[in-house]
C-alpha cells in the first residue's frame, strides 16, 4: 500500500513527531495501568481511546456485569480526569443532568436572584448509564452537550469542561420499558463498542482477583491537557485521497437508494450512514494510527474501525432481521466488497 500523502494535508511536524512517540508510550503505560484492573477487554480499551483523541463519544453495549462502569471510572482516573455517572431511570428529568437554576435569598439586603447549580453533566467524562431507560425528553438533553460541548439553561449558555466525553451504556437483553435511543443521538456516538464475555483464562483471573484482598496503584499516563493536545496532533495526521475515498465509498454504499449500491444492501438495508460516517471513518483511522505509533492513516486502519463506527448507522429491514442477519454482518459483507482505488489500479 502506498502512504502517498496529499497535497492538501500538512505533513507532521517534528515535534508532533515527538508526541505521537509519547502518546503511544503512554498509551502502552495504560494498558498496564488498566490491566491492573480491568481484565481482558483490550478491544474495548482500544476503541474508548480512539474516541477520546477524537473527541469523540462512545456507546457500550454489553450484558450486566461485565465492568463497563469500572472500564469508564478506571479510565479517567489513569487520565486524571473528573468523572460522573449519571443512573438513567424513568422518573429522571433534563434538569437531573444539566443543573438548574435555583432561587436565592440574601439575608443582608433582601434581594433575590437566581443562581445556576451545575449538573452532573459538568466533568471531563460522564457516564450514561442504561441510557435506554430514560425517556426520550431525557435523553435528549444531552444532544446540546454532545455536539456543542456547552448547555443552556434558562436562556444563559454554560460551557462544559474541556475535554469532554460522554460514554453511554445499554443493556442488550432487557428491553421491556425502555426507550431506544433516536438515530439521530446514536449519529452524535462515534463508535458503538460491544463488550462481550471474557475468555475462560480471562474470567478465571476476574474471579481470583475480585476474591482476594489485591488493590491496585494505578499512575496517571496523561492529563487533560495532554489529551487536548494529541486531539490537535490527530488532526494533523495526513491521510492519501484513496484511504479518504475508501472511507467515502464505504458510507456511501450503506445506503440502498444509491443507484451503485451493492445489491445485498439494496435489499438487507433499510437506511444507510450519512456524512458523519465518513468523517469519523476517517478520525478515528487517524487516532488509531497515532495509538500504534505510525504518523498516517491507512485503508486497514479504516478497516479496523469500520464495525463501531457503523453498526448504529446501519439499519437492517425486517427480512433481514427475520433471517437473523445483524448490521455487523452487512458491514463486514461491505467491507470484503469494497476495495480501496489503489487496490483496483484506478
Amino acid at each position: 500500500m502506498s502512504n502517498a500523502v496529499s497535497e492538501r494535508e500538512t505533513p507532521v511536524s517534528g515535534d508532533d513527531i515527538q508526541r505521537v512517540k509519547a502518546l503511544n508510550d503512554a498509551y502502552k503505560k495504560m494498558t498496564e495501568q488498566l490491566s491492573r484492573v480491568i481484565v481482558g477487554q483490550q478491544q474495548v480499551i482500544e476503541e474508548v481511546m480512539i474516541a477520546i483523541f477524537c473527541r469523540g463519544h462512545v456507546l457500550l453495549v454489553g450484558v450486566p456485569g461485565l465492568a463497563k462502569t469500572l472500564l469508564v471510572s478506571t479510565i479517567a482516573r489513569v487520565l486524571h480526569l473528573s468523572f460522573k455517572r449519571v443512573q438513567f431511570t424513568p422518573d429522571l428529568m433534563p434538569s437531573d443532568i444539566t443543573g438548574t437554576d435555583v432561587l436565592e435569598e440574601d439575608h443582608t439586603t433582601g434581594k433575590r436572584a437566581f443562581r445556576f447549580v451545575h449538573g452532573p453533566l459538568f466533568a471531563n467524562m460522564v457516564l450514561a448509564d442504561e441510557i435506554n431507560r430514560t425517556p426520550p425528553k431525557t435523553q435528549a438533553s444531552l444532544l446540546e452537550a454532545m455536539q456543542e460541548r456547552h448547555v443552556t439553561v434558562g436562556g444563559k449558555t454554560y460551557d462544559l469542561p474541556n475535554p469532554f466525553f460522554v460514554l453511554a451504556t445499554q443493556n442488550p437483553i432487557e428491553q421491556e420499558g425502555t426507550y431506544p435511543l433516536p438515530e439521530a443521538q446514536l449519529d452524535r456516538f462515534l463508535f458503538n463498542t460491544l463488550v462481550s464475555y471474557p475468555s475462560t483464562n480471562e474470567e478465571f483471573d476476574i474471579i481470583k482477583q475480585v476474591t482476594g484482598d489485591y488493590t491496585p496503584k494505578l499512575d496517571v499516563a496523561l492529563t487533560g491537557d495532554d489529551i487536548i493536545a494529541m486531539q490537535q496532533v490527530v488532526r494533523r495526521v495526513p491521510v492519501a485521497d484513496h484511504v479518504i475515498a475508501y472511507a467515502r465509498d464505504i458510507a456511501r454504499a450503506t445506503r440502498p437508494k444509491m443507484d451503485d449500491s451493492p445489491d445485498f444492501i439494496k435489499e438487507m438495508v433499510s437506511w444507510g450512514a450519512g456524512p458523519r460516517a465518513g468523517i469519523s471513518l476517517i478520525m478515528a483511522a487517524k487516532a488509531r494510527a497515532v495509538l500504534h505509533g505510525r504518523y498516517h492513516a491507512t485503508t486497514e486502519d479504516v478497516k479496523a474501525i469500520a464495525l463501531p463506527v457503523l453498526r448504529h448507522r446501519v439499519l437492517t429491514t425486517f427480512n433481514a432481521e427475520a433471517a437473523g442477519i445483524t448490521s455487523d454482518q452487512v458491514v463486514q459483507m461491505l467491507i470484503e466488497h469494497i476495495k480501496p482505488l489503489e487496490d483496483t489500479g484506478v
